[in-house]
C-alpha cells in the first residue's frame, strides 16, 4: 500500500503534507461532495463540507431543543433507508434482474451513507449491465468514502474507458488521488480532461482553482525534492 505521505519522484515533508491537507479541506468544502454518477449539475456545498448528498425525500436531520438540526445516528439513517427500500425490494421479488430498480436500491443505502449496501446493489447492477457508467461512478465513490481509494480509481477507469468524457468520474477521480493518494500530477490531469471535454462544465471556475492549487504544491514538491537532492550530493 502506498503511503499517503509519499509520490513518485520523492517524499513530502511533514510540513508540506500538513500544508497540503489543510489545502484539501478547504477545498473539500468549496466542492462540497464528490458528484455522484447520474448527477448532470454539482449541487451547492453542504455548510459541513461533506462529500455525499441527502437523498431526494429523506429526512436527514430533525430539530433538537432551542431550533437546531441535530443530524440521525448511523443506525436511524440505515432504518430509514431500510424503510424506503422496501417497495423496491418487493418489486424486485418479481424482477430480480431490473438493473433499475437495483441502482435505485444502491443510492438509497447511497445516501442514507450505508456504503456496504450500496456497493451490493451495484455490483448486483453492474453484473447485468457491466457498461452502466452511472451505476460505476457511484460504485467507485461508494469506495472512497469506504477508505478504499484504489478500488475508487480502478472504477472511474473502468467508466471512461467506456466514456472518456464522463464528467463526473474525471472530476472524481482527480479529488480521490488528490485526498487519499496525494497524486497531484494524476489530479491535475483528470481535471484538465475535464475542462477540455466540457468548456461550459458548471464548476469550471472551482476546477480551475483545484488546478491551480495542485500545479503550485507539485511545484514545490519538486523544488524541495531538487534542494534535497542537491544537498545530498
Amino acid at each position: 500500500m502506498t503511503d499517503m505521505n509519499e509520490t513518485k519522484g520523492g517524499s513530502w515533508t511533514p510540513t508540506q503534507a500538513y500544508v497540503l491537507s489543510v489545502i484539501c479541506l478547504v477545498l473539500g468544502v468549496a466542492i462540497g461532495y464528490l458528484g455522484r454518477g447520474s448527477g448532470a449539475t454539482p449541487a451547492a456545498a453542504p455548510a459541513n463540507g461533506e462529500q455525499i448528498r441527502a437523498g431526494a425525500g429523506m429526512d436527514t436531520g430533525r430539530m433538537a431543543p432551542g431550533g437546531t438540526v441535530q443530524a440521525p445516528t448511523p443506525d436511524q439513517l440505515r432504518q430509514m433507508a431500510d424503510v424506503q427500500v422496501q417497495p423496491l425490494l418487493a418489486q424486485l421479488e418479481s424482477d430480480p434482474n431490473n438493473p433499475k430498480l437495483l441502482y435505485q436500491i444502491g443510492n438509497i443505502y447511497y445516501d442514507s451513507q450505508q456504503y456496504p449496501e450500496a456497493v451490493k446493489y451495484y455490483e448486483s447492477c453492474l453484473r447485468i449491465d457491466p457498461k452502466a457508467t452511472d451505476v460505476r461512478t457511484d460504485l467507485g465513490t461508494a469506495y472512497h468514502l469506504m477508505g478504499q481509494p484504489d478500488k475508487a480509481i480502478r472504477e472511474y477507469d473502468e467508466v471512461l474507458k467506456v466514456d472518456g468524457t464522463h464528467a463526473n468520474a474525471l472530476l472524481n477521480e482527480g479529488m480521490v488521488k488528490w485526498q487519499d493518494k496525494m497524486d497531484l500530477a494524476g489530479a491535475i490531469a483528470s481535471w484538465k480532461r475535464l475542462l477540455e471535454v466540457h468548456p461550459d462544465y458548471p464548476q469550471r471556475d472551482r476546477v480551475q482553482h483545484m488546478i491551480d492549487e495542485a500545479e503550485q504544491h507539485l511545484s514545490m514538491k519538486s523544488g524541495a525534492s531538487g534542494k534535497s537532492t542537491s544537498v545530498a550530493q
